[in-house]
């Protein structure tokens, strides 16, 4: 059972990756789960999960620091952008810093969707109101309670702002209106770990799994290029052996 988050299932990443992966070890069959990263990792906690592919750095330190995880190698990355109707009346576009334009958005009472789930999209929003010194709360502010392209859909519908993956946005971009914003801060950069849970029932699998996701064959020739076709842009950067 693979635990992972809804942006590489949105993306379609997942599609390419497992069929790859049982090419190989025809042996297993892979469940996969997609939840945001806090979901995720209670399902590894409670061995609900034998292998995660999470990103929400600090979070996974938890996991780990408290005995739940057998190791975590880093995958591969994208970023994160905020993007929002073309007329754009809070002015954020072309911003390079996020916390900047969280402010000027709240200070414009542009209407903001949030996740509001424990996903790593949504830790990253979080840290990005507390850089800026901003507790959002109010009528612009709305949760969804919903994964990263049903949140995408219900702002686009709304012509309100919403921090995404560039991924899941690129993958639905041809159904939106809402525009690219903001980007390249390095505070929305976007890790992506891969981690094996102590408590799994499929252990051998699990370990496989992970050998075979930042090996070269998935590293340069399915991560690398996914997406170029498509959106004239790789969805993800594989990084493995990133020392940390």
């Amino acid at each position: 059972i693979l635990a992972t988050t809804t942006s590489t299932q949105d993306s379609g990443l997942l599609d390419v990756l497992v069929p790859a992966f049982i090419e190989i070890f025809p042996q297993y069959t892979v469940k996969v789960v997609a939840v945001g990263s806090g979901e995720a990792l209670k399902m590894g906690e409670t061995g609900d999960a034998d292998v995660l592919l999470v990103h929400s750095p600090a979070s996974e330190k938890t996991f780990m620091d408290n005995g739940f995880g057998g190791e975590r190698k880093a995958v591969m990355y994208n970023d994160f952008i905020i993007v929002g109707p073309a007329a754009d009346s809070a002015k954020i576009k072309g911003l390079s810093d996020a916390a900047a334009a969280f402010t000027a958005l709240a200070g414009a009472k542009a209407a903001f969707f949030t996740r509001g789930d424990d996903s790593g999209t949504y830790n990253k929003e979080m840290s990005i109101w507390k850089a800026a010194g901003i507790t959002p709360e109010g009528a612009w502010y709305q949760t969804t309670g919903q994964g990263m392209g049903d949140t995408l859909t219900i702002a686009d519908q709304s012509s309100g702002y919403i921090l995404s993956d560039r991924a899941t946005y690129l993958s639905k971009k041809a159904s939106l209106a809402l525009v690219l914003l903001v980007e390249g801060d390095k505070a929305l950069f976007n890790q992506y770990h891969v981690i094996t849970v102590k408590a799994a029932k499929n252990a051998q699998g699990a370990a496989d799994f992970m050998n075979w996701i930042v090996s070269d064959p998935a590293q340069k020739d399915l991560i690398a290029g996914y997406g170029t076709e498509k959106y004239g842009q790789p969805l993800f950067i594989p990084n493995a052996g990133l020392v940390e």
